[in-house]
């Protein structure tokens, strides 16, 4: 079973899986842009490289320690090809081709990105598990 829109408790994640027996993938993704950039999924079947971009204005940079910060950008064959207007889509794609999702995250330990930021400043704290 595959989850998004916001992050599960652990114990809600436990309630499913024991009430559905089965494995349950916590996704992010952005409606406008690809339904699934990265799971929580062990199978490796992540279609998306996924990076960190510094972020001036928001003291956000690969130097940050002990985690780095940075804007997340996603490039792959799952994410969508373009925009109607060439002026939207120079502002969400750079030219190698990267998704700029304005999301800003963090890289924890054991390849763990958590998603500390979004634009609209909603709270928001999600982990995902990247293999």
């Amino acid at each position: 079973m595959c989850l998004g829109a916001s992050s599960l408790s652990p114990d809600v994640m436990d309630f499913l899986r024991l009430c559905f027996g089965c494995p349950i993938i916590e996704g992010y993704g952005m409606t406008e842009k690809t339904s699934c950039a990265i799971s929580t999924s062990e199978e490796g079947d992540n279609l998306s490289e996924v990076k960190l971009v510094d972020v001036p204005e928001m003291n956000c940079t690969s130097e940050d320690q002990p985690f780095l910060r940075g804007e997340i950008c996603v490039r792959g064959p799952n994410i969508f090809q373009g925009c109607f207007k060439d002026e939207v889509q120079k502002e969400v794609f750079d030219a190698d081709g990267w998704l700029h999702t304005g999301d800003i995250g963090l890289w924890l330990p054991e390849g763990r990105l958590k998603i500390i930021n979004r634009p609209a400043s909603l709270p928001l704290s999600v982990i995902i598990l990247l293999n």
